[in-house]
């Protein structure tokens, strides 16, 4: 495939290095390199395959718009434009293009997905419960979109109206580190994920991208992940 990666951050240089290890040719273009979304035309993107996005909130609803306007399949990294997900859901479907997306496309923490959709029993029998999320210095948005991934997750199947309370730390180079805890009287319940590297989000991403390929459709990774 040819792939085309939007940032050149510490997860987009990674992304990349596992799609070259893949045999997938491989672009990465830097937001310098994008102004007005100017590698994301349908000419630019003419010997491309699908677009893989690392890069900011404020950036990433234009570079989804162009991408898909393009007719380009997308997988999409970035948090912080979900309040517009049914225009997105809305315009893959206008332009029958592909796309998914994720808080996290770590197998790992969709893994703790499930496990936190099976804990959130506990509220229906006396639980409190509390997120806590720790990421790197230089994250942008808090809480995390995994942490609000998790808090989602909790709710529906917990059938609870309020949602748990998160609590964001921004330290250091942590990769990332969710951790659910629900509590009761007698006993205190510790669900933790703790990511060693990057190295998970890239491959997830990667693999997302082959997945794909031969589809349409507007994707949350979390419903199929365990097809990859």
């Amino acid at each position: 495939m040819n792939i085309l990666i939007l940032g050149r951050g510490k997860t987009g240089s990674l992304v990349a290095e596992v799609a070259a290890e893949r045999k997938h040719h491989v672009r990465v273009v830097t937001s310098q390199e994008n102004p007005a979304c100017a590698a994301l035309t349908q000419e630019a993107l003419q010997a491309i395959d699908a677009v893989i996005d690392f890069t900011t909130p404020h950036a990433v609803l234009a570079h989804i718009e162009a991408g898909v306007k393009a007719g380009k399949n997308m997988v999409v990294g970035t948090t912080g434009w979900y309040k517009e997900i049914d225009h997105v859901r809305a315009l893959v479907e206008q332009h029958k293009t592909g796309f998914v997306y994720a808080a996290n496309f770590s197998v790992g923490v969709n893994l703790f997905f499930d496990v936190a959709r099976a804990a959130a029993a506990a509220l229906r029998h006396d639980y409190s419960g509390q997120i806590f999320e720790r990421h790197h210095v230089h994250k942008k948005d808090a809480p995390s979109g995994t942490a609000i991934a998790i808090q989602q997750v909790i709710r529906d199947a917990s059938g609870h109206k309020e949602n748990l309370e998160i609590t964001s730390f921004r330290e250091g180079d942590v990769v990332g580190l969710h951790e659910v805890v629900l509590e009761s009287p007698a006993d205190r319940i510790y669900l933790c994920h703790d990511a060693k590297s990057r190295r998970g989000f890239a491959e997830g991403a990667v693999r997302a991208a082959e997945w794909l390929a031969p589809k349409k459709g507007f994707y949350d990774f979390k419903d199929v992940w365990r097809e990859l």
